[in-house]
């Protein structure tokens, strides 16, 4: 539709109901996606000074042939969240609100291709508007995606340069992003490079973590104001807008073909963009590769052909709930592809489940004189037991004979459990070496692998990512990113993309604060997608967290493969074994309650068919919580419940009773404390 009020405003939507504005432009109030306003000209001589433009362009001064614009907005289906294109072509800036609260103050983009900031001195030509709206299975918080949004394709020419590019926006009612798709010749090659900025209001708080460790590293807790110049943090980066006004997290979705993004602090509460090549070198990259090797990912990266930047996004949301059970990385993915996956994410090879994997609590048993073989086929058994579909296997498998690979790979597929076996990535740079692997771990029934240490977002490892992705797919097999940086969504493409690890795990034995580590990580990390946290154990290791707070972390943390760190027999040794075994990889529902407090308090009550669960994990002081069940569906419930013990950490009580969604759950948390309620009919 298209209408021209008497300011000389012109206005795209996507519906035929429109209202006028104070300031004369035209929208739909729930609907409207994009407002754009021209010059007073008029549509009819806009496009023929356009025409006149094109045939003089190289015979003009800039001031000739900038298209005097103002605002671009979208705004998102129920209305609430705008995203704002600033007015100024000679500096493209940015802005992000929900109803009247700023969420990202006005922002420069600033987007390069071989030098040239195409943010700086750009000429309007067209924009585009449209819809989606659409679901689609799930793996993760919920079983069921929703993909609904206002989106419109901004199309721009660098003046001095003259390179057309489109900025491509999308409003949803749980978030923005936006990207940059350059088109370019097949083998046009060209060096991208960003700088623009998320600039947060005054008296925001963030929750971050550096990137010394790359992706493996404690949460820092600061107001945006404190944060200095040149302080590097790996996304999710979430923040809690002052006035408790809602939250929010930066970071990425869909990224391919491209260097990953890190943030850097510019010390006036601004967080810029930094792909792989400017990040500060971290240690595990150093450790296994060298310096010599950091410096050669140290430039730019080049990409042949159209340059299409992964979406950069901003989640908004008025409470954890809502940010927890955002879809917008998946939805900002393409689906999978049906020749590979021909059930999408419900393709019987990619089926979620739990894992188990010995590791860190692996002389729970005493190991005495047995062959690690038959350790190994012990491992799957009690895997079985516990109703794990997984089974993780370090390096020393691959060396096994073909017969011990097919012996193994047989006893544990009658146990009702998929082995992966273990690979450094390094192993796996060639096409030749990627053929070898994946036809034998085929030909002997394994079900895929944990590939480990990649420890840096330079394009050519995003590459690899996907390589690796597809070469698994040919062979029907699942994979486990270890040594990783965080994942965008890409698990919508790639089904088999199971786990990505890109977080301070139970590998960790230093970790002193792991109470308040794992009560910020569901709304940080695991806002990105599948962690390869290796959850729940019930040794030392745990820290200052209780073993209840363990068994709700399992219950808390999801992933299509979700990993337990406890050797299998002490699970099944543990008094809350019938509700442990109970627990699924992920959720056909999330509700985080309203207590949940970044750091302190994750509450989150979960379904999983007629199945309810609530886990509750603390960090600090004991304190005792009142919960209601109205999350619960009518009648009465059968509720198996698993409470701290308060005479010591490393103990439970278990309690059944029967319950109905008027009830109230009185419940005691012990220092660093959680507790797991099981609900069936």
């Amino acid at each position: 539709m298209r209408a021209t009020s008497s300011v000389g405003c012109v206005s795209r939507t996507i519906s035929s109901s429109c209202a006028i504005t104070k300031d004369g432009a035209w929208y739909t109030p729930c609907v409207i996606a994009v407002v754009l306003c021209l010059s007073s000209l008029g549509l009819a001589q806009e496009q023929g000074q356009r025409r006149d433009r094109e045939q003089k362009q190289t015979r003009t001064y800039r001031r000739q042939r900038v298209v005097p614009m103002k605002e671009v907005q979208v705004v998102s289906p129920d209305g609430k969240v705008k995203f704002t294109l600033g007015a100024n072509p000679e500096r493209l800036t940015w802005t992000v609100t929900r109803e009247d609260t700023r969420v990202i103050e006005a922002s420069p983009l600033d987007m390069r291709v071989d030098g040239h900031d195409l943010s700086s001195g750009v000429i309007f030509n067209d924009l585009d508007a449209y819809q989606i709206d659409e679901t689609y299975p799930w793996h993760g918080a919920h079983s069921t995606a929703v993909n609904r949004c206002n989106g419109a394709k901004v199309s721009l020419t660098h003046d001095l340069s003259q390179f057309a590019y489109v900025l491509e926006i999308r409003a949803f009612n749980d978030g923005v992003a936006y990207r940059h798709v350059v088109a370019g010749a097949a083998d046009a090659v060209r060096m991208p490079n960003e700088y623009s900025t998320f600039i947060l209001p005054a008296g925001t708080t963030v929750w971050y973590h550096d990137l010394s460790g790359h992706y493996e590293a404690e949460y820092d807790r600061q107001d945006i104001s404190e944060v200095k110049a040149g302080q590097w943090a790996g996304p999710p980066v979430t923040f809690q807008l002052p006035g408790n006004a809602g939250y929010g997290s930066i970071t990425e979705a869909n990224l391919v073909n491209y260097s990953g993004m890190g943030l850097e602090s510019d010390g006036r509460r601004g967080w810029v963009i930094g792909l792989g090549h400017r990040q500060p070198v971290n240690y595990p990259y150093e450790l296994r590769y060298g310096r010599e090797e950091a410096q050669r990912l140290g430039v730019p990266a080049s990409v042949t052909g159209t340059i299409t930047t992964p979406w950069r996004v901003v989640l908004v949301a008025r409470d954890l709930n809502t940010l927890v059970n955002s879809d917008i990385l998946p939805n900002l993915c393409p689906p999978a592809d049906r020749k590979y996956f021909p059930q999408g994410m419900k393709t019987p090879w990619v089926q979620s489940g739990l894992c188990v994997w010995d590791y860190v609590d692996r002389n729970y048993v005493p190991r005495g004189d047995t062959s690690q073989f038959d350790r190994m086929k012990d491992f799957s058994r009690m895997a079985g037991v516990l109703g794990a579909r997984y089974h993780i296997l370090e390096g020393f498998a691959y060396g096994w004979s073909d017969e011990q690979v097919r012996e193994f790979a047989d006893y544990s597929r009658q146990q009702g459990v998929r082995v992966l076996f273990w690979r450094h990535s390094n192993q796996l740079r060639t096409p030749e070496a990627r053929e070898e692997f994946f036809t034998r771990l085929h030909r002997l029934g394994v079900a895929g692998a944990k590939i480990d240490f990649f420890d840096h977002e330079a394009k050519e490892n995003i590459d690899l990512y996907e390589t690796l992705l597809q070469k698994a797919a040919e062979y029907q097999c699942v994979l486990d990113f270890h040594g990783a940086n965080k994942p965008t969504g890409r698990l919508r493409t790639w089904p088999n993309a199971m786990l990505y690890e890109g977080v301070r795990g139970m590998e960790s034995s230093s970790l002193k604060q792991r109470a308040r580590h794992e009560t910020i990580l569901p709304f940080a990390r695991y806002l990105a997608g599948p962690t390869d946290y290796t959850t729940m154990i019930f040794t030392a290791r745990r820290a200052d967290s209780t073993w209840a707070h363990q068994i709700a972390c399992l219950a808390t943390f999801h992933s299509p493969m979700l990993t337990i760190a406890a050797h299998p027999q002490s699970v099944l040794d543990n008094p809350a074994v019938d509700v442990i075994k109970s627990i699924p990889a992920v959720w056909d529902e999330t509700i985080v309650l309203p207590e949940s407090k970044i750091g302190e308090l994750s509450l989150f009550a979960r379904r999983s068919g007629e199945m309810w669960m609530l886990a509750v994990m603390r960090a600090g002081e004991a304190r005792t919580i009142q919960v209601p069940l109205s999350f619960l569906g009518e009648g009465s419930y059968q509720a198996s419940l698993v409470r701290d013990s308060q005479e010591k950490p490393d103990a439970v009580v278990l309690e059944n009773k029967t319950v109905r969604p008027g009830d109230t759950l009185a419940i005691e948390l012990a220092a660093g404390g959680g507790f797991v309620g099981r609900f069936t009919r």
